[in-house]
């Protein structure tokens, strides 16, 4: 459905983007996943036609739009603002666009009340756009996207300006009626969780290039560099040394670091172990914690440590544990006492991998 290849884009000196390639199938949700400033609503813009293209091509359906305007392009998209008419109604906004494209009053009437009973919207047609909520103006704009008929609908963060609970909502929304509509969708955000629950797949974005693009399963477990390792939630590492020994990786003695022998099959990527000095990056709700000396499984990674501080967030107590020069926060059932010596176990499916230089 599209396919974006070798897409650099600079404004002025500074480039944004550097050699992106994308292929998105019909029907197909993708999330733009990244910080600000990594060149995902750069992207988002460029599809859409707002932003020009230096170096690359853009097709859809195999046609050239890499230079058509972005009102020829059949696309759509929702801002973060709403970018809604304040002196028109609900109804007068959806149908806008229609208006544009010169529909027949009782043609734009008529996909007007169809839009409003898809958003649950019916009753809100005759309210001027300034009168509702956070959440009913994303679907209003939302509705105005969707009303023309959109061959890629196009969304840069819709739901930043929600709160906690209408963004839960709204998202859940938004990707039924994709799924319904078997609408063609790329999804511009910085959520990592939003992405994660609404994408088919994830184009995780870092210095204006796609550093990896996969299902969510695939990005969340098996990251193929740090940078995504720490982004999907990795945030801990240890440095260790280890060397392969047949079907195990054997992580040699190292500061507060028991010698392990942990089975290469049963990390996340076994067709990519590296060897000599590795970076491990893991999850804190991966790791176990007990008290030191304690007896336990062969086959894990154990860190020696102290506990520095306690505090209970709700559903287990949260620890933060210095291994080293280094602290992990872990949570456990149990309460350990600031001071107590403690042992951070970590089973090798929770450990990524990679060269201490990547």
């Amino acid at each position: 459905m599209l396919n974006v290849y070798g897409v650099s884009v600079a404004y002025g000196k500074q480039r944004v983007l550097h050699d992106v390639s994308l292929e998105v199938a019909k029907g197909e949700f993708v999330a733009l996943l990244g910080s600000s400033g990594c060149g995902k609503t750069t992207l988002l813009r460029a599809i859409a036609g707002f932003v020009q293209v230096d170096q690359g091509q853009i097709l859809v359906d195999g046609r050239d739009h890499t230079h058509v305007p972005p009102e020829r392009r059949g696309m759509a998209m929702v801002f973060q603002s709403y970018a809604l008419w304040p002196h028109m109604t609900v109804a007068a906004n959806i149908g806008y666009g229609l208006v544009v494209r010169q529909w027949p009053r009782p043609a734009i009437a008529a996909r007007v009340r169809e839009i409003l009973g898809m958003l649950g919207l019916q009753d809100l047609g005759d309210r001027k756009a300034t009168d509702l909520s956070g959440g009913q103006r994303q679907r209003v704009a939302l509705g105005r996207a969707l009303a023309v008929d959109p061959s890629i609908l196009l969304l840069d963060e819709p739901l930043s300006n929600l709160d906690a609970r209408v963004r839960e909502q709204v998202r859940h929304e938004i990707k039924t009626l994709q799924q319904r509509l078997g609408i063609t969708t790329i999804h511009v955000t910085h959520d990592r969780e939003e992405a994660m629950v609404m994408a088919d797949r994830i184009a995780l974005m870092d210095g204006g290039r796609i550093v990896q693009i996969d299902t969510p399963e695939a990005v969340f477990n098996r990251p193929e560099s740090p940078f995504t390792a720490v982004f999907m939630g990795a945030r801990h590492w240890v440095d260790l040394a280890v060397r392969r020994d047949g079907p195990d990786l054997v992580v040699d003695t190292a500061t507060q670091v028991t010698t392990a022998r942990l089975k290469v099959e049963a990390l996340p990527r076994p067709g990519h172990c590296p060897e000599g000095l590795v970076r491990a990056c893991f999850r804190g709700e991966a790791a176990h914690l007990v008290p030191a000396g304690s007896p336990g499984p062969d086959g894990v990674l154990r860190l020696s440590g102290k506990v520095r501080q306690v505090s209970y967030p709700g559903g287990a107590y949260r620890h933060t544990v210095v291994v080293g020069q280094a602290e992990y926060l872990v949570d456990n059932a149990r309460r350990f006492e600031v001071g107590e010596p403690v042992e951070v176990r970590l089973p090798p499916g929770a450990l990524h991998l990679f060269p201490r230089d990547a």
